[in-house]
């Protein structure tokens, strides 16, 4: 318990610091060796043992190995010679980069005791890369006007060697127009400028090919090249030209939206930024901007909305290409659509009669246009109903129909028809609308009552109560309605004497006769008369309504038409437009035309002139149309509208004078004098406009330049064009002009910074932004355009960052990683639209965060332990290590508090775990052990490594017997071999030192035949009788066995083993008295006065068994006088019942067997 109590308060928990390089265990000097790259496997770098002063016997004997500080098998220690040899082969490149020099730390480490010794491996550079270009081809555009002395940032290639074999010289393949400049950067390395030495010309040579030789310092060198293409740019000399004036293209109007039309193509001679066109449609409608889309680079049109040939028949439109210095070219596209059959007839109802009278014959039941919108076949029309019907359709006037009654009709056998109007079109697929009316027959008071019989017998028994209920007729009409209405009366008896008023009455509504009297068959037997039954029809009635009078007076029908205005009503006079809108009211009780709505010329016809709406005037009765026509005058009422309000005009500086630039027509949607009339620009001393004719008629501006600009004495301004229409008074509507000069390039690209330095951290994702670079351009246009890319980067900033060639803006391309790289110098170049470039570097520092779990790596581990091993054994070494820095690199190294196990640091960032207490493998056979390393950072991480320590056992545990003494019992006249028991003994320990042999021990008594008697299974301990035993010769028996175990020395211990023989019935009784002697009786004499119960002989018996096997009871067999003797039954004595007296005075003789005793055969003989 009191070592327990230290052990818990001993730290388990190691702080590693760097000093402990100076701990005790470590050599007092570290060897230093080198070796060039590439060197083979097996190579012989030193002999350590002889340089650390070593025993080669000791490299074996102390399990000396060589672990290097990454971890990896660079090396390998022959224990036989003690020579240092190559494992892998070496790559200075990977390992070091271009850090120089190159170290490989490692340390060999010795146990029993355990020892540390440092060591260097210096790996040297030998000339095995080449120069390389990132790039096997360089794009360099340089524009024509370049002055000569201008140089060109190109980048540097890259040698993975260092030192003399890096990189040293670049050259240039010979030419007229440049020389290589050799710059020297901040880091010592060496980077190549492009000299322009003679004026380029984009006519006499559009490009050049050079080369371009990077040179090692080897020996003999190394070399590599890149091709360096140099474009020409022209300056803008040359407008876009289209392939045709005009293009023409037929689409049909189901055309999906997003569906390409067609593509229209200019060329521009110029190259570079000049010859790039951009397409844009030129003076376009508001319909046309919803309907068309031009892609500005390929010059693609598409479909942004659907057509319809029924809105739009075809669309001309006005394209523009523009190149890169302002110059456009126009040309047009007629945009055909193609008809489909995509809209079903119409069918509308004018007028419908929805009940017709049955005399009625070629009545008109309905009327009704019907119309399709789609054209030719498509919109060719066949009007039909059902054949069987007693009905007609008759074309009218244009496209109206009416429907009318074939013959009169008859209610009685059809009362209602359900007619469907089939209008089917003739285009591709036909297309048809149905449109369901039905036609009530309505009833003519043609059919009179019908009685359900001719005659009716009523019987009536006489002296009938009054009033007397005596039957009933009936009749029926097949008319409806009050047509169908019976009422029933009396008809007057064709016997006058007959008082028929007075005998019967009739129920008028249902026929039902009553007796008024009581008859009296002896006064009248039978009489007759006649009812009547009428219906209620009378002619039909109708009336008809008026529609009032709103809106302005149009005309007068009844003037134009001659007609009457009583006709108006009589004849039912309506008003239909073509598109049966109810653009007027008619006013039948003045024959008026009023317009029922305010209309919009413009919503109604948009540009088309004159603007028609097409009518009828119906009447019928007879039918009869008339067809006019409304022309809707266009007034003032819109403005000329610009559809942008501001337009956006670069044009280079160098444009001469007389150059034109088309303009955006301004949109009005008036027509006639009310559209627009004319342009006019706001006063400068630069442009002037001048109003061109377009082929739809209209007028478009364009705008000429009087004379040059400069850009320097005036970057941008602003005009004001003015459209104004030939309304009076006059509208107007105005855009503004924004002109913005291009600049030539004359000015270079300058960054704000000549260094960025910004700090990163290390699991910054993917993406994230490190810093923005900015430079700026004096130049416009595309000569102020900036393109920021990298230059003389290595491989590994390539990989790593990326710069967004318009913002400037550098993420991250792949993740960083502290340890490997903690500083990243970038070369930045901002290069303008004409090649000019300014320079700029960035400084990244990579920020170390605590990514990096701490790792432990196994040097050895001794496993089994032998539980008798001293204290400060050592277990197991190992080392930690953690890449992070700072406080995220220091660590914590801890195992568990309740193991009899302690941590040592030992050699920089080695460890040994060590037995802090004796082990016993009784109380604890297995422990596992988990090694923690945790650091210091935040958030802290850890690593857990678990090992298993088996503790081995010695032989320290003696066996021991479950008994001390053991009992056993056997029934004698046991079998042999018989097995009488075990003893049984365990051993704590293990393995052959917990095998228990079995033996007998010399008896203490030295008389007693043990190993005759007993013998025992050295294996199991099972006990066997040799022989039988007896009880009546031994009754019980002492002897010893000894348990030991197999372990060296071997360790045993003792039990008593007691054997109690059990007795068995095998022995008879014996008689002693009477004694035994052959046939003679025993005679015993007995008074004849003897009482009841006088003893007459005892007799005396013995058993040689034991127990109950030796208890003894007694009995008479036979005796001549049963009643008169008897015998105790356990204790052998005789006694007298009664006395018998025979004849006179004396005694009587007597004769009995002698008593019987259990187990013995009673004798013939008999006692007198």
């Amino acid at each position: 318990m009191e070592i327990k109590g230290v052990l818990a308060l001993q730290k388990r928990q190691v702080l590693i610091l760097f000093v402990l390089l100076g701990l005790s265990q470590a050599g007092p000097e570290s060897v230093r060796y080198s070796v060039a790259e590439e060197t083979e496997v097996g190579s012989f770098v030193a002999n350590l043992a002889r340089d650390l002063g070593l025993g080669v016997e000791e490299l074996s004997s102390r399990e000396a190995r060589v672990v290097s500080d990454d971890n990896e098998k660079h090396l390998q220690l022959d224990l036989l010679t003690g020579d240092l040899l190559l494992n892998e082969k070496v790559d200075r490149e990977e390992l070091c980069g271009f850090t120089e020099p190159c170290v490989l730390h490692f340390q060999m480490v010795l146990e029993n005791p355990l020892e540390f010794f440092r060591g260097e491996l210096h790996v040297k550079d030998i000339n095995d890369h080449s120069p390389m270009f990132l790039d096997k081809e360089i794009l360099i555009k340089i524009s024509e006007s370049t002055s000569s002395g201008t140089t060109f940032l190109m980048e540097s290639a890259q040698d993975l060697d260092v030192g003399t074999n890096s990189l040293q010289n670049y050259t240039l393949s010979p030419n007229s127009h440049f020389y290589i400049k050799i710059r020297d950067s901040g880091d010592g390395k060496i980077y190549p400028e492009l000299v322009l030495d003679r004026a380029l010309d984009h006519e006499e040579e559009p490009e050049l090919t050079l080369t371009l030789i990077a040179l090692d310092g080897g020996s003999p060198p190394r070399t590599g090249t890149t091709l360096v293409l140099i474009k020409v740019l022209d300056i803008n000399d040359n407008a876009p030209e289209f392939a045709q004036r005009l293009y023409e293209v037929h689409v049909l109007e189901d055309t999906p939206a997003g569906s390409w039309i067609i593509t229209i193509s200019a060329k521009d001679m110029d190259s570079g930024n000049y010859g790039k066109i951009s397409y844009t449609f030129l003076h376009a409608s508001e319909d046309i901007r919803k309907t068309f889309e031009i892609n500005p680079i390929s010059g693609e049109v598409h479909l942004r909305s659907c057509l319809d040939f029924e809105v739009i028949q075809f669309y001309t439109i006005n394209i523009q290409a523009t190149d890169g210095g302002g110059l456009s070219a126009e040309c047009s596209l007629l945009v055909k659509v193609v008809d489909i059959n995509d809209n079903p007839p119409e069918v509308t109802i004018s007028s419908f009669t929805k009940t017709v009278p049955e005399n009625a014959s070629e009545t008109l039941v309905a009327l009704f246009s019907v119309r399709d919108q789609d054209a030719g076949d498509n919109g060719r029309m066949v009007c039909s109903i059902q054949d069987e019907l007693p009905f007609f359709l008759k074309p009218t006037f244009k496209n109206f129909f009416t429907l009318v009654s074939e013959k009169a009709l008859d209610r009685e056998t059809r009362s209602e028809y359900n007619i469907t109007i089939t209008v089917t079109d003739l285009g591709t697929p036909r297309l048809k609308t149905q449109h369901n009316i039905t036609v009530t027959v309505s009833d003519v008071n043609d059919n009179a009552p019908a009685f359900s019989q001719t005659t009716y017998t009523l019987r009536v028994r006489e002296n009938n109560s009054p009033a007397l209920h005596i039957g009933s007729v009936s009749a029926t009409d097949r008319d409806s309605g009050a047509n169908a209405q019976v009422t029933y009366s009396l008809l007057p008896p064709a016997d006058p004497q007959l008082p028929l008023a007075s005998l019967v009455s009739i129920n008028a509504d249902n026929g039902q006769l009553f007796a008024l009297r009581s008859l009296d068959y002896e006064a009248l037997q039978a009489f007759e008369f006649g009812v009547r039954a009428a219906d209620r029809g009378s002619p039909a009635l109708s009336s008809q309504a008026r529609e009032m009078e709103i809106g302005s007076f149009i005309a007068n029908v009844v003037k134009d038409t001659g007609l009457g205005v009583e006709d108006l009503v009589a004849r039912g006079a309506r008003v239909i437009f073509d598109d049966h809108k109810p653009y007027l009211q008619l006013d039948q009780q003045t024959g008026n035309l009023v317009l029922n709505e305010q209309l919009d010329r413009e919503a109604l016809c948009h540009l088309t002139e004159p603007c028609i709406l097409h009518f009828q005037v119906l009447f019928e009765n007879p039918l009869q149309f008339f067809r006019a026509e409304l022309w809707v005058n266009d007034i003032n009422d819109h403005t000329p509208a610009f559809l942008d309000k501001h337009i956006l005009l670069k044009i280079s500086e160098g444009t001469a004078p007389g150059a034109s630039f088309p303009m955006d027509s301004a949109q009005d949607l008036d027509v006639g004098k009310n559209g627009v009339q004319n342009y006019t620009l706001s006063p400068n001393p630069y442009f002037h406009l001048k109003l061109q004719d377009s082929d739809d008629g209209r007028k478009y501006p364009e705008l000429f330049l009087d004379q040059s600009l400069d850009r320097e004495k005036e970057s941008e301004f602003t005009l004001i064009v003015t459209a104004l229409d030939g309304g009076s008074p006059s509208r107007s509507g105005t855009t503004l002009v924004r002109i913005l000069v291009f600049d030539i390039n004359d000015n270079a690209p300058e960054f704000e910074r000549s260094v960025y330095e910004v700090q990163v951290p290390e699991n910054s994702p993917l993406d994230s932004l490190v810093v923005r670079v900015s430079a700026t351009d004096l130049d416009a246009g595309i000569y102020g355009e900036l393109s920021y890319s990298f230059s003389h980067v290595s491989r590994d900033i390539r990989k790593t960052f990326e710069i967004h060639p318009i913002s400037g803006e550098i993420r991250l391309k792949a993740l960083l990683d502290f340890e490997l790289i903690q500083s990243f110098t970038i070369n930045i170049q901002a290069t303008d639209g004409g090649s000019l470039s300014g320079k700029s570097a960035v400084l990244v520092q990579v920020v170390d965060v605590n990514d990096n779990p701490p790792e432990i790596v196994m040097t050895s581990l001794t496993s089994p332990v032998p539980e008798n091993s001293s204290p400060e054994m050592v277990v197991a070494i190992f080392s930690v290590r953690d890449q992070d820095s700072g406080d995220n690199g220091r660590m914590v190294c801890s195992i568990q508090d309740d193991l009899p196990f302690l941590l040592k640091p030992t050699f920089k960032n080695f460890y040994t775990l060590v037995a802090g207490l004796p082990l016993d493998r009784e109380s604890q056979a297995e422990y596992n052990i988990t090694i923690t390393v945790t650091d210091l950072g935040t958030p802290r991480l850890k690593t857990q490594h678990n090992i298993t320590v088996t503790v081995s056992d010695v032989n320290d545990n003696a066996p021991a017997f479950s008994q001390t003494t053991y009992t056993l019992r056997v029934r004698e006249n046991n079998s042999p071999a018989l097995h009488i028991g075990s003893v049984s003994a365990t051993d704590r320990d293990s393995g052959a030192n917990a095998q228990v042999t079995y033996s007998l021990l010399p008896p203490a008594d030295p008389q007693l035949p043990l190993a005759s008697l007993v013998s025992i299974n050295a294996d199991n301990g099972q006990l066997f009788a040799l022989r039988s035993l007896d009880y009546e010769a031994l009754q019980a028996f002492e002897f010893g066995v000894r348990a030991a175990d197999r372990g060296s020395p071997a360790l045993s211990s003792q039990a008593r083993v007691r054997v109690l023989v059990l007795d068995d019935n095998d022995n008879a009784p014996f008689v002693l008295y009477p004694p035994q002697n052959g046939s003679a009786p025993c005679t015993e004499l007995v008074p004849r006065a003897a009482e009841a119960g006088y003893l007459v002989t005892k007799v005396v018996a013995v058993d040689g068994d034991s127990g109950q096997n030796a208890w003894l009871s007694y009995q008479l067999l036979k005796a001549t006088e049963p009643g008169l003797f008897g015998v105790w039954a356990h204790n052998g004595e005789s006694y007298q019942y009664e006395v018998c007296l025979r004849g006179g005075s004396g005694t009587s003789e007597f004769k009995f067997l002698k008593p019987a005793i259990p187990n013995v055969s009673p004798p013939e003989e008999l006692l007198e």
